[in-house]
């Protein structure tokens, strides 16, 4: 038994003993949002509710705008080049558009990854929304 499984249940058995329902206390995880007011993304997420908006929902589902997504997904991610902001940023593909949403560090980041998506197969076009965050 690992270590920190040995530790959870000698916690919870000490905590919870004699108690028919478990370890079901979980610590509460304080976060100081005072340390990074940059974090709260209200604003860009209200631009979201447009109807004009593109977002994940608006991923087609047929098997070839899902293998485009696929595709760019997999070579962003394995571009070690890339920042994880860059590697995470929103791919949706909908008759063969490809819409990038989402920040990156640089203009060198925003700039490989619409190549990435205009060199897949099927690509008909590039909607590049990225953000970049250090111009």
């Amino acid at each position: 038994m690992n270590k920190y499984l040995s530790i959870t249940l000698i916690a919870c058995a000490a905590g919870m003993f004699g108690a028919a329902t478990g370890c079901e206390n979980k610590p509460t995880i304080k976060v100081d949002e005072s340390s990074n007011p940059n974090a709260d993304n209200t604003k860009k997420n209200e631009r979201d509710t447009s109807p004009a908006a593109v977002t994940p929902m608006d991923q087609a589902e047929n098997p070839t705008d899902r293998a485009i997504t696929q595709k760019v997904r997999q070579e962003v991610v394995k571009n070690g080049e890339l920042s994880m902001n860059a590697k995470n940023v929103k791919i949706i593909t909908n008759k063969g558009v490809v819409t990038l949403r989402g920040p990156v560090e640089t203009a060198k980041e925003r700039d490989a990854i619409a190549a990435v998506a205009k060199s897949v197969t099927d690509v008909n076009s590039v909607d590049n929304q990225l953000e970049v965050k250090n111009p």
